[in-house]
């Protein structure tokens, strides 16, 4: 009953190795004897002359130029802009705290409200500082009625000093006659440097006196400047960050009273990099795009000469008007500052194209109406085109077609308004 299967796999393994291994002689086996007539048709076919094809490929190429469409294109001269990322900053903003201690006797100001250069914020209790002014007063009263009396002691020596001198004068010439003593003469001398001494003296009293004026002085002049001190005002106008110190608080010196923040103008702070530096200069105008959709415009008011050692980039500052304070302080902006005029041409920017390297630029009509590719440089978009630079004054800039043409290929161009 097995003998079957096993005759069938002989058979098949058979025609397989017949069908791979001896194909070649399995066709010639089965392919029916040429004829005549099919030997002269392949006699034929060999003694056929062969075609040029590389002759046939010349005459099928065409030498007609391609047809593209260009515009005659100017430059011109825009304002450049260096485009900044930055923030708004309050103009100023000062934590106001208090100089000396007591107990604040006035009712706080709320934050959010308006205060003007000068406007009490914080009093304190004065408690023992006007006796103590009181006291300062009454001292320098007293020194001041001293300074009289240290002068008419000074007049009475000076006095004293002159009568002295004159008889010691006629003592002298008296006894150059021979009608005084030499004891005279001594006593007159004695007398002579004791109201010397005297003077000196009264001077040095009158000297204790305007000494004891000056440090009376100085006393009120404390106790009137630490009397100042209870009375916090507003160091200028602006708006109240903070609530102010809670009545009855007790505030030592340099405890905080409120913080007050100047909105009006505004700064718009950004950071310039290295390369884009040198463009900016105060005084330039500017102008910055809030996150809020906001638009601003402004002056360069300074320019860091110092970079920042961490990120290399240079601190711009920006004043911005801000009457109606609707800029806050903190608030992201875009900031673009005008730089130097530059040429640039205005063209679609469906102009636009890469070369084989990868390198932006536009294909251009040379004069000899052959394709050509220049570099550009993206200056600036606009809803009726772009600006670039990189190009001559004048140039004829292809704008339909430059993907079908490369460097050196002939051109047929027809030229149109670039607004059309």
């Amino acid at each position: 009953m097995r003998i079957f299967p096993v005759l069938a796999a002989i058979a098949v393994s058979a025609l397989i190795y017949a069908f791979v291994f001896e194909r070649d002689r399995l066709m010639a086996v089965m392919s029916p004897p040429a004829t005549a007539q099919d030997t002269a048709a392949d006699t034929s076919d060999d003694m056929a002359p062969e075609v040029d094809v590389a002759t046939d490929t010349t005459a099928s190429t065409s030498n007609d130029p391609v047809r593209v469409v260009a515009v005659h294109s100017q430059a011109r001269t825009i304002d450049g802009a260096v485009v900044l990322r930055g923030q708004t900053e309050a103009m100023r903003q000062v934590e106001v705290r208090s100089e000396t201690s007591g107990k604040v006797i006035s009712e706080p100001l709320r934050k959010g409200s308006f205060v003007e250069e000068g406007q009490l914020m914080c009093r304190l209790n004065p408690a023992s500082r006007q006796a103590t002014l009181a006291e300062a007063r009454a001292r320098r009263n007293e020194a001041m009625s001293r300074v009289p009396e240290a002068q008419a002691r000074l007049a009475e020596a000076e006095a004293s000093l002159i009568e002295a001198e004159i008889n010691d004068n006629a003592a002298a010439k008296l006894s150059e006659d021979g009608f005084a003593s030499e004891t005279r003469v001594a006593s007159t001398r004695a007398a002579v440097s004791a109201a010397k001494a005297a003077v000196q003296a009264a001077k040095s009293g009158l000297e204790a006196a305007y000494s004891g004026i000056e440090s009376a002085e100085a006393t009120v002049a404390s106790a009137e400047e630490e009397i100042s001190r209870l009375d916090i005002r507003a160091p200028f106008a602006g708006l109240l960050e903070s609530d102010t110190a809670e009545l009855g608080s007790l505030l030592q010196a340099g405890s905080h009273c409120a913080t007050v923040i100047q909105l009006n103008p505004v700064k718009l702070v950004g950071f310039a990099p290295e390369t884009e530096v040198a463009k900016i200069h105060v005084g330039a105008r500017a102008g910055a795009k809030l996150v809020s959709g906001a638009q601003v415009e402004g002056v360069v008011t300074f320019l860091s000469r110092s970079s920042d050692p961490q990120t290399r980039t240079f601190r711009v500052e920006v004043t911005v008007p801000n009457t109606d304070l609707a800029l806050r302080d903190g608030q992201t902006a875009e900031i673009m500052v005008t730089a130097d005029g530059t040429p640039a041409h205005l063209l679609p920017q469906s102009a636009l194209t890469l070369d084989n390297d990868g390198i932006l630029g536009v294909r251009v009509v040379s004069k000899d109406n052959t394709a050509d590719f220049v570099p550009v440089q993206l200056m600036r978009d606009t809803p009726t085109g772009i600006w670039v630079s990189g190009l001559p004054d004048t140039a004829d800039v292809i704008i339909i077609g430059q993907e079908y043409v490369i460097s050196g290929v002939p051109v047929l161009p027809s030229y149109q308004d670039v607004g059309q």
